[in-house]
């Protein structure tokens, strides 16, 4: 494992999984709150970041910030190994400890396939890579892109017809710290594209609810009651947007929710 690398920008990974885990707090009741951008860019930098999931939290991310601020032990990394431990016990000042075995094993990196006979083309698999390794369409085949894959397994489960099996990589190699830096720029694409896809829906939604209520002004077949009604349910909906773009500290657009981001 190689230093930190300085300037790195976070992202989070909570949009990277449709089928939500559940979430660890970061820090807990007891725990010492870190809010310094620099340690956890530089734990994050250690990790491996398969976004696998193994240690119990939603990506390397999230695993970062909870051992900044001491709430997580530093050997719950199984693609990182005993390397990995032995890095962050460096990087934090703490003691060494053996792979923690509830987590998993470390292994020779594996990588996803699928079985293009068997696939019906539900599209689970892609939704739940981390790192947009697979691609495909809706009930056409998809396939693997094994150079991009990172190993997590997150596409395991969500797969109806059982055809995807985790093989090693060919030719066997180690995950280098490339690799790495890789990974987490395919996750940072990915999650931008679905901020941005998010957005871009919610503003064709606001903009044909607005025409809505426009066009609900005009119904002279609805009395005032009806119009009432479906004018409450339509701006409900619209303030659903609207709280939830806030939440996501994006100013609102011009139609009450805040314009797809560039």
């Amino acid at each position: 494992m190689t230093g930190p690398v300085r300037g790195l920008q976070l992202w989070d990974n909570a949009p990277m999984q449709p089928c939500r885990h559940l979430r660890e707090p970061d820090c807990q009741a007891g725990a010492q709150a870190v809010d310094d951008p620099q340690l956890i860019a530089a734990i994050d930098a250690v990790l491996p970041q398969t976004q696998c999931r193994q240690c119990g939290y939603e990506g390397c991310l999230p695993y970062a910030r909870a051992l900044a601020c001491g709430k997580a032990p530093i050997n719950r990394c199984p693609p990182g190994g005993d390397a990995g431990v032995a890095a962050l016990a460096s990087l934090l000042g703490r003691a060494v400890l053996a792979l923690d075995p509830s987590c998993g094993v470390h292994r020779p990196l594996r990588v996803a396939r699928i079985d293009e006979g068997l696939c019906i083309g539900c599209t689970l698999c892609i939704q739940a890579c981390p790192v947009d390794a697979i691609v495909g369409a809706v009930k056409k085949m998809h396939t693997v892109l094994a150079a991009d894959c990172t190993g997590c397994e997150l596409c395991l489960p969500p797969c109806p017809m059982d055809c995807i099996e985790m093989i090693p990589a060919a030719p066997m190699r180690t995950w280098m710290r490339k690799d790495a830096d890789d990974a987490r720029r395919h996750m940072q694409e990915r999650n931008a594209r679905l901020r941005r896809e998010e957005s871009e829906n919610d503003e064709r939604l606001a903009a044909k609810a607005t025409r809505k209520l426009d066009e609900l002004q005009a119904r002279a077949d609805l009395d005032e009651q009806e119009i009432a009604r479906r004018k409450a349910i339509i701006e409900t909906a619209l303030a659903r947007v609207r709280d939830r773009r806030a939440a996501a500290g994006q100013a609102p657009s011009q139609h009450g929710v805040p314009p797809g981001q560039p």
